[in-house]
């Protein structure tokens, strides 16, 4: 709910703001999400990030603030989320990064390539919205374990590497039978424990190959080591953890990889059900938006509302505004440059606002014609959570 002030009072009654928010979330933002905002220390990896745009919720979870977010259709490497299954690899990898080694396999010519040896292979730039699966699990009502993510686990990026598609063509083409590309990512296993039980290795549709990207920059920048540097393999329109960091295999297999982050991890299922293999995987994103600005205040008269959205795995069409709860819609208007299919698109609703107290939600639409439910069902880990009106 925002709050708007008219413009004469030159106090702003901040008790009765905090209730509004307060009232807003009370059932979806545990203590811990609250809890984060406090300022801590962030991890020598990160501490280049900049804080005040960040929640620290563990060493190997930061979350971008939703007024952080903006209105910009590519978000500041410096206040992009970050989200490791593992802790990150030494810093040592980045000493020479054109020496990075990755496997190929699955194809007639399997062989390792280093990096400087991607780089001549081919090159492309593409712009893809980067999006943890629990985005938005502190909206569910049961308390999913995992980061309380808001809405901050999303950002969009422009990468730039070599098409797998091409390295695939350089090496004679896949072999018969694969049916999933599978990548492993490079971080240190401990000792002592069955590495299938911790390693981080997807697999994805065949498919999903034409688009993917084996990465070496990141906004015009050498791609950090807290996001995959120095390599990392970018699946757009896939959720995150299939966008494997520090990419150190891409095998084309028959069947899925064995590995727990697959076989029972990011699946959907119903609260209380243990992870299985015949459930759906964490795979394709689907439609999203929301409202970035404002947030809880604004001065009565002309409010600029402004947002992100964003289709999944297909371009968004477009993105309505509503500023009454959902009793009525207005369509906005997107901002800036389209860049691309799995892209997001920045929107803006003008809108002449009284004094009072509002509900502002966003709801888009994909141009396969799927649009943002107004609620979404509890699963047991909190994925895929696009509601509007718990987003709202």
């Amino acid at each position: 709910m925002t709050e708007v002030i008219d413009s004469r009072r030159r106090k702003l009654l901040v008790g009765g703001a905090a209730s509004v928010v307060a009232v807003a979330g009370a059932a979806a933002i545990s203590p811990r999400a609250l809890a984060a905002g406090e300022k801590k220390s962030f991890p020598s990896y990160v501490a280049w990030k900049e804080q005040d745009s960040l929640i620290l919720h563990s060493a190997q979870t930061l979350e971008t603030k939703r007024e952080a977010i903006g209105a910009s259709v590519i978000t500041p490497t410096d206040r992009l989320f970050v989200r490791n299954n593992l802790p990150a690899p030494d810093e040592s990898i980045l000493a020479d990064r054109d020496a990075w080694q990755v496997t190929i396999q699955g194809t007639k010519q399997s062989r390792t390539l280093s990096l400087a040896e991607l780089k001549t292979l081919g090159v492309e730039t593409v712009a893809t919205v980067l999006q943890c699966s629990g985005n938005g699990r502190a909206f569910f009502d049961h308390k999913a374990s995992g980061t309380p993510w808001q809405v901050g686990a999303a950002g969009c990026v422009l990468w730039t590497g070599v098409p797998v598609r091409k390295v695939v063509e350089a090496l004679g083409g896949v072999e018969k039978g694969a049916k999933f590309m599978t990548s492993t990512g490079g971080e240190v296993l401990p000792q002592g424990l069955d590495p299938k039980s911790l390693v981080v290795e997807r697999s994805v549709p065949l498919a999903a190959m034409e688009n993917a990207l084996l990465a070496w920059e990141m906004n015009g920048e050498p791609l950090p080591l807290a996001h995959g540097g120095p390599l990392r393999l970018i699946v757009p329109g896939y959720y995150g953890v299939n966008n494997i960091k520090y990419v150190k295999q891409v095998a084309f297999t028959e069947r899925e990889t064995d590995a727990k982050i697959q076989t029972s991890g990011y699946r959907m299922r119903p609260v209380g059900e243990k992870g299985a293999p015949d459930q759906l995987s964490m795979w394709e994103m689907n439609v999203k938006s929301w409202v970035t600005s404002p947030v809880t205040s604004a001065a009565a008269g002309r409010v600029q509302i402004q947002g992100v959205a964003f289709g999944g795995a297909h371009a968004v069409k477009s993105v309505e505004v509503s500023i009454d709860g959902g009793r009525s819609w207005r369509k906005a208007r997107f901002v800036g440059p389209d860049l691309g299919q799995f892209a997001w698109r920045p929107f803006v609703l003008e809108a002449e606002l009284k004094p009072g107290t509002y509900t502002i939600a966003s709801r888009a639409t994909n141009t396969k014609g799927s649009t943002q439910p107004e609620e979404f069902p509890e699963n047991e880990r909190g994925y895929g959570h696009n509601g509007w009106r718990r987003h709202a």
